[in-house]
C-alpha cells in the first residue's frame, strides 16, 4: 500500500502554494474548499431543494431577491445566470457543518462540489489544509 505523502498547509490566495489533489487527500482536510465562493446554477438550487421547478419558470433576479432575503445566496450575476452561495462571517459555506467540517447536503451539493477540484481556480489542484 502506498503512503500518501506528506502535504504543506496551503494559503488559499496563493494558487502556487496548493496541493496536487490525490484521492484520499479530503478526509485529513479542515473543508478548505468550502471557504471558497461556490457559484451556482438555477438546476443546483432546485436540487438543494431551495428552488421548486414551478419557480424555475420565473425570472431569475425574481428567485435571487427572495434567496437574498433567506440568507442562502450572497450574490447574483444577472449576465451570467450564476448565483453565489451565502458564507458566514468565517467564510465557511453556508451548508458547511462547522463540528464536523463535513457538506450537510452532500448528496445534494451543486457540481461546482461535484466537480472539485477538477474545475477552479487551479484545476487539478486544491487549497488543503490539515486538520489540527
Amino acid at each position: 500500500m502506498k503512503k500518501p505523502q506528506l502535504v504543506a498547509a496551503a494559503e488559499i490566495d496563493r494558487l502556487d502554494t496548493w496541493a496536487k489533489y490525490y484521492k484520499g487527500l479530503c478526509s485529513g482536510c479542515v473543508a478548505t474548499c468550502c471557504t471558497m465562493p461556490a457559484e451556482v446554477r438555477i438546476k443546483d438550487l432546485i436540487r438543494i431543494g431551495v428552488v421548486d421547478e414551478f419557480e424555475a419558470g420565473e425570472p431569475p433576479k425574481n428567485i435571487a431577491k427572495r434567496l437574498k432575503k433567506e440568507g442562502i445566496i450572497e450574490h447574483f450575476n444577472q449576465k451570467s445566470g450564476l448565483f453565489t452561495l451565502t458564507r458566514l462571517a468565517n467564510n465557511d459555506c453556508l451548508y458547511l457543518d462547522r463540528k464536523s467540517r463535513l457538506c450537510s447536503i452532500y448528496d445534494k451539493r451543486p457540481d461546482t462540489c461535484r466537480n472539485h477540484p477538477q474545475v477552479g481556480p487551479r484545476p487539478g489542484y486544491c487549497a488543503y489544509q490539515p486538520k489540527n
